[in-house]
């Protein structure tokens, strides 16, 4: 008869070999981040990527505002949930406010502060406004961002609400807009309209 292993042993096994696993991609996590700290060559550089990616975006959500028929702006999934224009109007107060401030500028003045001052601006939702605010939020990032010395970028700084790096918030900044340009592609969809760019 085969002898057979008890599994205790093996389950202890597993919880340690599990538990080793945690503390080195913890301690490799932690080297990572201090590895992360950019210079001021590796700021330029990360800025440069960034502001090719929202220029790539914004060009998508222009794209797809500009062929989205006005009379589907005001359509929404359910009760509560943003409208087509409200959710373009999203993207266009994040290009005014949180992609500046990611780097340490100033957020645009045009959307206010505060969450009454950000549903005001979004409640500006016909396609005009729309298209009008796409085109002048990411003119106004790029030059904010563009403008900031490079030593300013560069190292760690007070950034919403944490010590941070341009790493950390370039990503946290561009996924939140990838995010939203895959909920506007299903709204399009959604509303018969095949995004521009799609084959």
């Amino acid at each position: 008869m085969p002898r057979t292993l008890s599994t205790a042993p093996r389950s202890r096994f597993v919880r340690d070999y599990l538990a080793a696993v945690a503390v080195a991609l913890a301690a490799s996590a932690h080297l990572a981040a201090a590895q992360d700290v950019p210079n001021r060559d590796a700021a330029v550089e990360i800025r440069t990527q960034f502001l090719a990616d929202l220029e790539g975006l914004q060009g998508k959500f222009l794209a797809l505002a500009e062929a989205i028929p006005s009379d589907k702006y005001a359509w929404r999934p359910a009760p509560g949930v943003r409208s087509v224009g409200e959710a373009f109007m999203h993207v266009a107060g994040e290009f005014y406010t949180y992609a500046p401030a990611a780097y340490g500028a100033a957020p645009s003045p045009i959307v206010g502060r505060g969450n009454d001052a950000y549903a005001k601006f979004e409640a500006m939702s016909s396609k005009p406004e729309v298209l009008k605010h796409l085109k002048e939020s990411f003119t106004y990032s790029k030059q904010a961002i563009g403008a900031l010395d490079p030593a300013a970028i560069a190292g760690t700084k007070k950034i919403f609400g944490g010590d941070r790096t341009i790493v950390e918030t370039s990503f946290g900044v561009v996924d939140d807009l990838h995010e939203h340009l895959g909920q506007l592609i299903a709204y399009a969809r959604v509303n018969g309209v095949k995004p521009p760019w799609s084959k």
